[in-house]
């Protein structure tokens, strides 16, 4: 399910020209409405539900339903960001249910762009930018381009 906006929440990140929401989207979906000073998503049909807006939101006015497999049906999933990390609030449908809660600590400290994958794992950047991983065209056949067949082979 695309994002929304709760207005209620939003404060439109206090009128600045630029939302928070409005600088994450990847599709600039997020816009600020100038006389309400609410954000709102202006396509939700193009929206790639990728969380950034929920994530950054400062007032958790922008919410995303979750899917069957992420959050059950009926229930409601919140973000609430901190400088360490990111607490997800699971909210089930019946309220005597105790709301789940987990929490994922950010990346930090890394600049945008310079992220290396692999860092962590015994890997190592030869092994993963090794030309043995790039077979083709060899490795499939296709050294000699297309094939046209006058009759359909016979198996």
């Amino acid at each position: 399910m695309p994002s929304f906006v709760i207005p209620d929440k939003c404060d439109g990140c206090k009128a600045l020209d630029k939302t928070a929401c409005q600088y994450i989207c990847p599709n600039d979906l997020m816009v600020l409405n100038k006389e309400t000073e609410k954000a709102f998503n202006q396509d939700p049909q193009m929206c790639w539900e990728c969380y950034s807006c929920v994530k950054i939101c400062p007032t958790q006015a922008v919410e995303v339903r979750g899917y069957q497999d992420f959050v059950p049906m009926g229930a409601s999933v919140t973000a609430l960001r901190s400088s360490e990390d990111i607490m997800w609030t699971v909210q089930f449908r019946d309220k005597e249910i105790r709301p789940k809660r987990f929490k994922f600590p950010i990346r930090r400290g890394v600049e945008e762009g310079k992220a290396q994958p692999f860092d962590h794992y015994p890997t190592g950047d030869d092994d993963i930018k090794s030309t043995t991983l790039m077979t083709e065209p060899e490795g499939i056949n296709t050294e000699k381009g297309p094939v046209k067949f006058d009759k359909l082979p016979t198996l």
